[in-house]
């Protein structure tokens, strides 16, 4: 994930891989763990906290309270996807308690595609 962030352009400040081995295992992994994991990463020079990279791990419920805990704007693998995949379909990209990128603050033009 480091690596494909930073071809980006997006500096990576600090991580955390869980080293889950299957994706079956990956979902049935705690979101409510997620929050506390984040704090742990030197963050407070970041911009914004991704929560997680794997689409399989349940972590939508969890970034709102990452947010209310680290006082940053956290996305995830889930967020974006469910973000994009609503833009797609001309939809609002609004789903409440799923963090600020889903409050249904931004408009389609505020964020490029």
């Amino acid at each position: 994930m480091v690596e494909y962030l930073e071809h980006e352009g997006i500096q990576v400040l600090d991580f955390k891989a869980l080293e889950i081995p299957g994706n079956l295992d990956v979902a049935a992994h705690d979101p409510g763990q997620l929050p506390g994991l984040a704090r742990a990463l030197k963050y407070s020079d970041a911009d914004a906290v991704v929560l997680s990279a794997c689409v399989q791990l349940p972590s939508l419920g969890a970034v709102e309270q990452a947010e209310q805990l680290l006082g940053r704007p956290v996305v995830s693998a889930a967020v974006c996807t469910a973000h994009q995949l609503l833009r797609a379909l001309d939809l609002p990209a609004h789903a409440p308690g799923a963090g600020q990128l889903l409050s249904g603050a931004y408009a389609h033009s505020d964020i490029p595609r």
